[in-house]
């Protein structure tokens, strides 16, 4: 069977070890006689799982002891509600930074329940940049600061952490784990699991203890981080699988030298498929140089008429999911934690085959 490398954006590719980790303890877990799909969520053994996964992700970021973990469902999508429903009072304006697609999708959901104000926006460059911070018009009084720090479809990532007096509320979604974080930063960070931690119907969210509680009248109990927190993310029953693969991702992070290790991994692949692209005529990154994301490479060959042709090669040779987001079209390479050394370079190999042939 061909090598296969998936450069799916989400769903993603998960470690090997850990995939093979789960299969040996599929049907019984550390001889229990139970798979964990099949374990109560209030049980002794989940009750386990669930410790050593906090545990270990603490570890990995150096968590301060007054932050909360949850362990959640609904994906990025429900944070984008839970938000501003938590952090601001109806009448509130909230600060918002629009870097592309999901900066957009959560200010469209923001204004539902606050006034938002978008501090600065990348629009006038086609989301191919991050606003200078020196620009950034915030408001006196916002209650937060929100920013996504890792676009998945366009490619553009944070190089910094912003400055704000208002709490910084970060959707880190494609990009958490992926290198060193000072989370004292930030009031709040939420991330969904299917990138860089493991299973779709997992979402991660790290909250600042002094901003529990605050939840307007109106919140829906499920929306509520404090009821979540009260519960230690047991009030209705969790993802317990996505959880137990979170868990031994965390496990595998730390065996890679932890988020140090991995950002220098991460920096050596993202640097190979760059300069691959930068080295040829034949294919186009959009995304300015200081800004590209080291997880998701957007590229464009120079006709798309070939972009069919170039997608089955990259299938025959084991190189999945390469087709960019229908919303900007060409292609996308997403090269998460799981994805190896070795990937990035038979893309490259295949980069440079294609363009020899059809260039």
């Amino acid at each position: 069977m061909t090598q296969v490398y998936n450069f799916s954006s989400g769903p993603a590719v998960l470690p090997r070890e850990v995939m093979l980790a789960a299969q040996a303890e599929l049907t019984d877990w550390h001889g229990t006689g139970m798979s964990v799909m099949e374990m109560s969520h209030r049980g002794r053994e989940f009750t386990q799982i669930i410790t050593e996964a906090e545990a270990d992700l603490r570890k990995l970021l150096a968590l301060p002891s007054d932050y909360t973990v949850l362990f959640m469902q609904g994906g990025a999508h429900f944070h984008f509600a839970m938000v501003p429903l938590n952090l601001a009072q109806e009448g509130d304006t909230v600060d918002y930074v629009d870097t592309g697609h999901w900066s957009r999708i959560a200010i469209k959901e923001a204004r539902r329940y606050a006034n938002v104000h978008v501090v600065a926006s990348g629009e006038a460059g086609r989301f191919t940049s991050i606003p200078d911070e020196a620009q950034w018009q915030h408001s006196s009084k916002a209650a937060y600061l929100h920013y996504c720090s890792n676009e998945t479809i366009g490619g553009v990532e944070f190089p910094f952490v912003p400055q704000s007096q208002a709490p910084l509320v970060c959707d880190m979604s494609s990009n958490i784990l992926s290198q060193p974080l000072d989370v004292s930063r930030f009031g709040l960070i939420y991330a969904g699991a299917q990138k860089n931690i493991g299973p779709s119907g997992l979402t991660l969210a790290i909250v600042r203890d002094d901003l529990l509680g605050r939840a307007r009248a109106a919140t829906p109990t499920m929306l509520d981080y404090q009821v979540h927190a009260a519960a230690d993310s047991l009030y209705n029953t969790p993802p317990t699988f996505a959880i137990y693969v979170a868990g031994l991702v965390f496990k595998w992070l730390l065996e890679q030298g932890g988020l140090a290790g991995i950002a220098q991994r991460n920096i050596e692949k993202a640097a190979l498929l760059y300069e691959t692209l930068d080295a040829s005529g034949f294919y186009h990154c959009p995304v300015d140089r200081p800004y590209r994301s080291r997880m998701n490479v957007p590229f464009r060959l120079t006709e798309d008429r070939l972009d069919d042709a170039f997608l089955e090669g990259a299938k025959a040779r084991g190189l999945l999911q390469l087709k960019g987001h229908r919303s900007v079209g060409g292609m996308r390479a997403s090269i998460y934690n799981a994805m190896p050394l070795e990937g990035v370079k038979a893309l490259c190999d295949y980069l440079r085959e294609f363009e020899k042939t059809h260039g």
